[in-house]
């Protein structure tokens, strides 16, 4: 049962970050009017996700070295 619910909880987690991913993704790269607001949010997401994983920078683009 226990193991069930650490499944259920992990499950859980990677919709809500797959969820906030898409957000974060739409305040960078989609949403037309920038400024403070939009930093405040990425910031709350960013705060909110080293919550649930221990990794602020979770959702954040890795950098990926070629060669």
């Amino acid at each position: 049962m226990r193991k069930l619910d650490e499944q259920s909880r992990a499950a859980d987690v990677a919709a809500d970050l797959a969820e906030l991913g898409r957000l974060r993704n739409y305040l960078i790269f989609k949403r037309r009017a920038g400024g403070a607001d939009r930093e405040k949010l990425m910031n709350a997401i960013d705060d909110y996700v080293g919550e649930m994983t221990g990794d602020r920078t979770a959702l954040h683009a890795k950098n990926h070295k070629c060669g």
